[in-house]
């Protein structure tokens, strides 16, 4: 790395000196050739930044080599029940395993575990693809809705898992 800046440093000052000894020689465009030099150090110091700079940041310990394709790799959040997730605030983030019972209308449905039943709200984009019956045992990711009188549940993800 070391090599390449110091040949970099080497080949800018040998432009620097060809294009500052033409500009001696050639009074009449010399303003011309101050430009060409004031753009040619602009355009220099640009593309020298990067290279000066690669080795001063990030982290370089023992695991940097290690890559994570993606998301969180790990022990999931805890699954709570119906019981406990109405009792919530509202927007907590919750996981749920229980089955979907019945469709009350466009997004909305009846969700049940063995603690009870929630209303849960599924936009159609949620399902992707997924195709779920009643006998079906579903884990669904989503948060806590609270109203005036009503508790639901406002669903992000959801996926079918053997029961």
């Amino acid at each position: 790395m070391l090599c390449t800046v110091l040949n970099f440093l080497f080949f800018l000052k040998k432009l620097l000196r060809s294009i500052l000894f033409n500009a001696r020689k050639q009074t009449l465009k010399g303003v011309t050739n101050m430009k060409k030099l004031a753009a040619v150090i602009a355009v220099m110091a640009l593309c020298s930044a990067p290279v000066m700079a690669a080795e001063q940041g990030g982290f370089s310990g023992p695991s940097a080599t290690q890559s994570q394709t993606g998301g969180f790799q790990g022990p999931n959040g805890s699954v709570t029940n119906v019981e406990n997730a109405k009792s919530l605030r509202d927007d907590t983030w919750v996981t749920l395993r229980g089955n979907i019972v019945e469709r009350i209308s466009d997004d909305l449905y009846v969700f049940k575990d063995a603690s009870g039943t929630i209303n849960v709200d599924i936009d159609h984009k949620r399902w992707n693809g997924v195709t779920v019956t009643p006998k079906d045992t579903v884990e669904i990711q989503g948060e806590v809705d609270k109203d005036w009188n009503s508790v639901e549940i406002d669903v992000k993800q959801i996926r079918k898992v053997n029961p």
